[in-house]
C-alpha cells in the first residue's frame, strides 16, 4: 500500500513538472516572440512586413531604416541627454529615498504612523498637472534638467520597498549593538545599513533608471530646446516627422511610407535596447530585493 501510495505520487509529480514546465515554455514564446519579430521587422523590406511575409527571421535584409535614423545627429545627442538624465536622475532618487527610507524604518522615529500617512497619501492624490507646471516654472526650473530629477526625485512606493527591507531585513539588535559601541546615526546608515542593502539598492536603481530612460511626458512639458530633447522625445520627433513626409510628400509617396514603417521598429530597438543590456547585471539583486522587500513583513 505505502510503495502504491509513493508510486502515485510521484507519477503525480511529474505531471505536474511537464504541466509547469509547458506552461513555462509557452509563456517565453509570448513573451520573445514580439521582440523577435521587432528585430527581424526592423531588417526586412517593410513591402514584406506589410503584406504579413515576415513572421520569424528577417526577409530581404536592408539597413535603409537604421541609415536613416542614425544619420540624424538628433538621436546621438537624446543619447547623451537621457544618459546624464538618467545617471544625474537616477543618483538624486536614491540619495533621498534612501534617506527617507531609513528614518521611516527606525521604530524610535517620533510620529512614525502619521508621516507615513501622508507618504502614502501622495499615492492616490496629487496637486494635478497645471499646479506642478506653475511651481516648475516659478522655481525657474523650466528647460533645465532639474525639471526631469528633482519633481520625482522620490517615488512613493520605492520609499515603501525600501523601508519595508530595511524593517525586515536588518535586525533592529543590529542597530542597538552599534549605537552602544558608539556609531551615530550617519556611521550606522553608511557602514551597517547600505552594506547590508545591496539587493535593494540594485532594485531601486533598476526601477528609477528604467523610469528616467523612458521617460518623455515630462521633457514635453518642461524642455523648450530642443538641444535639450532626451532620446525619447527626439525618437518620437523622428517617428512623427518620417510620417508627415510620408504623407505629404507626393514623390515616393510609396516608399516613404514603407520607409516610415520600418522606421517604427528601429525606433523600438533603440529605445529598449540599452535597459535590455542593463537588465542581466542585476537580475540576480532584483529578484531577491522584490521578494524581501515586497513580501515580508
Amino acid at each position: 500500500m505505502k510503495e502504491h501510495t509513493l508510486k502515485k505520487r510521484k507519477s503525480d509529480e511529474k505531471i505536474f513538472d511537464a504541466v509547469v514546465s509547458t506552461l513555462a515554455v509557452l509563456i517565453v514564446v509570448v513573451v520573445l516572440y514580439p521582440l523577435i519579430f521587432i528585430v527581424s521587422a526592423s531588417f526586412s523590406d517593410p513591402a514584406l512586413v506589410l503584406n504579413g511575409e515576415v513572421v520569424l527571421l528577417p526577409k530581404q535584409i536592408t539597413l535603409e531604416a537604421y541609415r536613416n535614423v542614425f544619420q540624424n545627429d538628433q538621436i546621438w545627442n537624446g543619447y547623451g541627454n537621457t544618459i546624464l538624465y538618467t545617471a544625474v536622475g537616477t543618483v538624486i532618487n536614491l540619495i533621498m529615498t534612501t534617506l527617507a527610507a531609513y528614518p521611516l524604518s527606525r521604530p524610535d522615529l517620533p510620529g512614525r504612523g502619521i508621516i507615513m500617512f501622508f507618504v502614502t497619501l501622495t499615492m492616490f492624490f496629487s496637486g494635478g498637472l497645471i499646479p506642478s507646471y506653475l511651481l516648475v516654472k516659478n522655481l525657474g526650473m523650466i528647460d533645465t534638467m532639474w525639471a526631469l530629477v528633482i519633481p520625482g526625485a522620490i517615488a512613493t512606493y520605492n520609499l515603501i520597498v525600501m523601508r519595508t527591507y530595511f524593517q525586515s531585513s536588518i535586525p533592529w539588535e543590529i542597530q542597538e549593538a552599534a549605537h552602544i559601541d558608539g556609531c551615530s546615526n550617519w556611521k550606522l546608515l553608511t557602514h551597517v545599513i547600505l552594506p547590508l542593502s545591496k539587493p535593494i539598492l540594485a532594485v531601486m536603481i533598476l526601477f528609477y533608471a528604467v523610469g528616467h530612460w523612458n521617460s518623455f511626458f515630462n521633457a514635453l512639458i518642461y524642455i523648450r530646446s530642443k538641444d535639450m530633447y532626451p532620446l525619447q522625445l527626439v525618437l518620437r520627433e523622428v517617428l512623427m516627422v518620417s510620417q508627415a513626409d510620408a504623407v505629404d510628400s507626393s514623390v515616393g509617396l510609396e516608399s516613404k511610407i514603407l520607409l516610415a514603417e520600418s522606421i517604427k521598429y528601429v525606433v523600438i530597438i533603440i529605445s529598449s535596447l540599452p535597459v535590455l543590456l542593463m537588465y542581466p547585471f542585476v537580475q540576480k539583486h532584483f529578484v531577491k530585493g522584490v521578494m524581501i522587500g515586497s513580501l515580508k513583513g
